[in-house]
Order: C-alpha cells, then structure tokens, then sequence
C-alpha cells in the first residue's frame, strides 16, 4: 500500500498547526490593517479544505492582552464560519476533562457540548501576548472559550510548581497524548526545570502506544544565563514539540539528539518586525499522525504580505566612494535607491502569479555606515516609494558599529552605548530598563531595600496595566516586612540594620520568594482598585512590545536580550486559591486573603519600627520517576498528499478518567542518551522526511 493511503485513513489524525497569528496587529494602518485577519481567514480555510480532526494553536493568537472590539468581532466571525457545522468527529476523549480544561465553567471539550455543533475544534495554548491578567487570571482566549468556539489548555495555576496532564485522545487504533504548556516568565520556569518542579503526568496503562505531542510558547533562543528553555530541559518521552513564541518558520521537524525527540517551529503567520528572522517564508504545518509514525505537509500562506531585507556596508564599496569623497552622501543615498529598487523588482516577480499576496512589499535596507560616513535624510528618501511600498517611514535603517573605548583607571567603567543602542533599546521592556540601569550606577545609586525586579515589574504594571498603586504598594509591602525581620532578628544599631537589610535584600535575589512577594503586592494593588470601584484598567488595551529578538535590526545584542512579554509575575497567576481537584464552578477569590488596604503614608515611617514576625514559606517538591523506553517513527513528504474524508460515525461519548504517573523533567544534571538510526538506505538519515526512520531510547 502505498504512504498516501497508509497516512490517509481512519486511524490518521490531521492536525493543521500553526502559531503566533498576532492576530490585529497594526489594525489601524492603512495598509496593513487586514492582513492578519486575511491570514487567519486563510488558516480555518485551509483547515477546512483538509479536513482537519482539530487545529493546535501555539499561543498568541491576539497581539494585544485586551483585544479591540473589531478584533474580538472578527475572530469570532471567522471562528463560527469555519469551525462549526454537521460535520462529525472521529475521534474521542479519554482523559478527565475536568482537569485539561480547568479554566473555565464548562468543563469539557466544545464538540461534546449538546448546544453546539462544532465541525473542527480548536486547541489553544496561551501566549505572551494573550497571557492571563487581572485578579481573575483571565484572557482573551477564556472569552472565546466561553463562547464555545476555543479549547484553551496548559494554563498553571501555580508559579512554585507545574503538573502537565495530558489531553488524551484516540481515533480508530491511534492514541495521541496531548501536552500544553502556555506562556511563563523565561527565568521562573527555568528555575522551576532546574529545580525539578515541572511535572509531566503519563497514563499508566499502555505507556509506549502513546504518541506524545507537546506545545509550549517560550523563548527556544538563547537571549541570557535563563532567558530561554533549552530543548534538553523537557522530558524524553516526547515525541514531537510544537515550539511557539520564536517568529521564524522553522517548521520542518528537527531532531534533539539528546533528547531524541523532534521540534518542530511553525514561526509566526505575520511579519511583527523588520528583522532578518521575519523574512522566511511563512508557512502552517498538516500534522498526520498515526501510531508512532508522523507525516508533516509544509503549506505556505499566500496572504502573507512579503518582506525583504538586505544589508549594506558603506566602508565595503571603496570603489566608489571613502568619507572623503566630494559629494558622498548623494553617491550613498544613489546606492541605497539602487538597493531598494532591486528588492522592488524582486517582489513583483516572485508575486506574478499569487492573486492572493498584498501588493505592496514591506522593504527594509539596513545601512552600516560606520568609518566616517555621514546618514542622509530617511524622510525625503521615502518620499520616492511612497506608493509602492507598504513601510515608507521606516525602509532605511542606520546603524553603526560601536568602537571599543580603553578603560580608565580610578573611574566606574561603564558602556552606556550598550544601553542606549538603538536596536536594542526598542525591544527592552520596562523592567529590564529598571534593571539595566541600576547595574550602571555607582554604589551609592544602588537600592537598599527593594529588587531590581520587583521594582521593574511595579513600573511595568503602572506603565503597560494602568495599576496605580502598584509602586506604592510594593514598597509598603517590603518596608512591613523588612521591619518584621529586623523586630524578629532584634537588630538595634544603624550599621546593623543596614548590613542585615541589604542581606536581607540579597537573600531574595531570583528566588521563589521574590516572586511571591511581588506577586502579594501587585494583589494588594489591585484589591484597592477594586475598593474603590476603579476598573478602568481592565478597559484599557496595553500593547505589548514586539518580540526583542525580531525588533532587533542587528544579528547581535550588545547584552542578554529580555524575555518577550515578560512582566506577569506581579499578576497572581498562582494567587486565585484553587486546587486542581476542585469543581470549575468554585467562587475564586481575588488573592490570597490580602485585601485589606494597608496605610498610605510611606513616606513617614522609619525603618525601626516594628511589626510581626514574617511568615515562612514551604515549598512543595517535585515527584521523580524513572524513564521508559519508547519508539517513533519519523516520515515525510513535501508533496501534496492527496485527503479522503473519513467515514466513520460521529462519536461524541462523555469523557472517562485516566490514571496518570507522575514523570518529572530532568535538570541539568541529567545524563542525555545517544541515538540509533536505521536509515534504510537513504543519504541523508538525519532528514525525518526522507523515509521512514527508526529511533531507539535506551
């Protein structure tokens, strides 16, 4: 029989992914106000055509935490026409719903709710954009899922400790166990892998006729010492990741070898920013799995708005121009119009054909003129492509190399051109500003009582959430419990109290305990709002800064690039008070019994007074377990794979429970296996696409 049929039947699930859709991104440009929601409308289809079992999606399906109202209106327009109907569903599931989607009152999967009639469900992870906010811990996504026309999973409830039950699902004789992990503060989750807090639960019974599919929307490059999740830090029993959050399209599967599972990274369906990793071309991904074999179609979006970027070097071109060439910058503004004119001809060849692709590239031509060359007017020189391009404000970018000075002796050292390069300063949010900037000042700058965290996440909520009292509060917050500690310790004398307080201080660095606290005052900050009947701030729409890495215009960031998105630690994401045993439809309080309004008077109150003893912490340890072994077979094809519809009845049966074992992930410490290839006589045995290949865990 030959693969098409053998990939095609009705043991095979079809599953269209695709990731960081953004959806209303610059909605109120002229030009490219609709090309989002043309690339969404364009993703349902293609689920459509295929006949796709269910979509997965990545995270980030809005690029605003609080969506506009066109942007809510459109997605769930285009949800309802495409992802509702008679068609029946092929496949059941098994798990306790009840814990998968634990988020919201109705908890079972929309196709088996007896008031809807859904053709193609919807499987949606929370991203950085999109991610939980607000005493209630709520998102765009638990709107649509409330509506009926989204699955949204992988939500934690806890910022101490994680435990991922799977969404398990069967259709004919194939078993899909599936994994979500939504969005999580790069540094918190890293130190939760290392310190072996992130569980993974597996079904007891038939563990190695599973085929285990994980998403999650985290950062997979590495922009710092914890700012992104290496691949070895999730568990070997995986089969295939789903990597959300990175925007280039990588989504052809490649192996771990050390882990021996596959990634694949679809990249995001809209170009955010003018950086080299936006420009592949972009592309969703037909996923057919069936047993342990797996098959992705590569299907690129023709209504993705093309995008070109092409970088020059002044100093290259001593042919025709030095600095000290008369006329030089008319020579070097003739060279860019050359340059930008090229990419023009380019785009309209590659767009004959492609009715569907907007007419107006986005062009972006990145200029080093470092070595004595003069830039030139940006604004006159758009002026020229006004009407044939779709960012005539920003097509040329200057950019210089920065010369390393000699240190000085007996003086602070300190590169300010690293903070205040461009290309870096435009993605940074406001914390890592915060951040930054107290590792630059003297000594005598430096904060004594609070963090430079904490303190960058109450200005990130007052900046981006409109919470007023955020500041406020987190100084109230550490000032009662600094003069608890110094009471309980029984330190008297100035010098003492400074040398325990900063300590005290140091202590806390990077640890639970700091979020915790943060997290205590970002609740009581909203609890007062909530008091005064103050809600404007779940009103306001606060845009989130486009992901550093693909804001930046340069290949290399002059320090640790910040997290995408960060700033949730403050948001009592682990704060709501609710097991994971308990009924969906339990009250959920707003924090953690806190809400009493603490004094306002800061300003007069001495670091000697004392109050209560401060409270201690206990942190609940992680379960390990031993690992077992497992096989996958990997094939694929670019082809086209020709679709039969599936004629199997409808079967919407009620969920049973599953029994689960408990699997933790391995830190650092763990011991990677090698890897075994049975290629079958093809070439190239590392290509999954090649034929089947087989993999052996030992």
């Amino acid at each position: 029989m030959s693969l098409e049929k053998t990939m095609d039947d009705e043991d095979t699930f079809k599953i269209l992914i695709a990731t960081d859709i953004h959806l209303g991104y610059l909605e109120k440009d002229a030009i490219r106000g609709n090309d989002t929601y043309d690339t969404l409308n364009e993703i349902l289809e293609c689920a459509k055509t295929n006949q796709a079992d269910f979509i997965l999606l990545g995270g980030d399906l809005f690029h605003e935490n609080k969506p506009s109202r066109r942007c809510l209106h459109s997605c769930i327009t285009m949800l309802r026409k495409y992802c509702m109907g008679d068609s029946p569903i092929h496949f059941n599931i098994l798990s306790d719903q009840r814990v998968n989607f634990n988020t919201t009152q109705f908890p079972w999967v929309n196709y088996q709710d007896e008031n809807l009639n859904i053709s193609i469900p919807v499987f949606s992870v929370h991203g950085n954009h999109d991610d939980p906010t607000g005493a209630e811990g709520l998102c765009a996504l638990d709107l649509l899922s409330a509506s009926g026309l989204i699955n949204h999973f992988g939500h934690s409830q806890s910022v101490e400790s994680i435990e991922i039950s799977p969404i398990l699902m069967q259709k004919g004789n194939t078993k899909l166990a599936l994994y979500g992990l939504g969005s999580i503060p790069d540094e918190r989750l890293y130190r939760m892998f290392v310190n072996n807090k992130v569980t993974m639960l597996r079904p007891k019974e038939d563990q190695d006729k599973w085929f285990n599919l994980f998403t999650i929307h985290q950062n997979r490059s590495k922009h710092g010492p914890t700012n992104y999740i290496p691949e070895q830090f999730l568990d070997d029993f995986l089969d295939l990741v789903v990597w959300g959050h990175e925007h280039e399209c990588l989504i052809t599967p490649t192996r771990n070898e050390q882990q021996l599972f596959y990634v694949t990274q679809p990249g995001s369906s809209v170009a955010t920013s003018l950086s080299p990793g936006e420009a592949a071309k972009k592309h969703i991904g037909l996923l057919k799995v069936k047993g342990h074999k797996m098959n992705m179609q590569k299907i690129p979006l023709k209504t993705v708005r093309q995008f070109f970027i092409q970088d020059v070097v002044l100093a290259d071109y001593e042919d025709l121009f030095t600095p000290d060439t008369p006329q030089v910058t008319k020579k070097v503004e003739d060279l860019c119009y050359a340059k930008v004119t090229e990419m023009l001809e380019q785009a309209e060849r590659e767009r004959l054909g492609c009715p569907l692709t907007p007419e107006k590239p986005l062009i972006r031509l990145r200029v080093d003129y470092s070595g004595g060359f003069e830039t030139f007017s940006t604004s006159r020189f758009s002026q020229k492509f006004v009407d044939r391009v779709a960012n005539p404000k920003d097509i040329i970018h200057f950019l210089r190399r920065r010369e390393q000075k000699e240190d000085i002796k007996d003086e602070v050292t300190v590169d300010y051109g690293k903070l205040l390069k461009t290309s870096a300063v435009e993605g940074l949010r406001v914390e890592d500003l915060v951040k930054q900037y107290f590792e630059a000042a003297e000594q005598k700058g430096q904060l004594s009582l609070l963090t430079e965290q904490g303190m960058g996440k109450a200005i990130q909520e007052f900046v981006d959430k409109d919470e007023k009292d955020a500041i406020q509060e987190l100084i109230t917050y550490q000032l009662e419990k600094t003069q608890r500690h110094l009471q309980a310790r029984g330190v008297t004398t100035e010098q003492d109290i400074d040398a325990e307080v900063k300590r005290l201080r140091d202590s806390k660095k990077n640890t639970t305990e700091e979020d915790n606290e943060i997290r205590e005052a970002m609740n009581r900050a909203k609890a007062h709002r909530l008091e005064r009947g103050d809600d404007s701030v779940d009103a306001g729409i606060s845009d989130e800064f486009a992901d550093v890495n693909m804001d930046s215009d340069e290949g290399s960031v002059p320090f640790p690039a910040p997290t995408r998105g960060r700033g949730r630690g403050g948001r009592g994401r682990g704060g709501r008070g609710r097991g994971r045993g308990a009924a969906a439809s339990e009250p959920k309080p707003a924090g953690r019994g806190r809400s009493q309004k603490s004094s306002a008077t800061t300003q007069s109150r001495s670091i000697m007074q004392a109050f209560q003893a401060p409270s201690q912490r206990s942190s609940r340890a992680a379960a390990t377990t031993s690992h077992t072994a497992d096989e996958v077979t990997i094939d694929d094809s670019d082809e086209d794979i020709p679709v039969r519809k599936a004629t199997r009845p409808p079967t919407k049966s009620t969920s049973s429970s599953s029994s689960f074992s408990k699997y933790s992930s391995q830190s650092q410490s763990q011991s990677f296996k090698g890897v075994e290839f049975d290629d079958s006589g093809d070439d190239d045995e590392d290509n999954p696409f090649k034929g089947p290949s087989h993999r052996s865990r030992r």
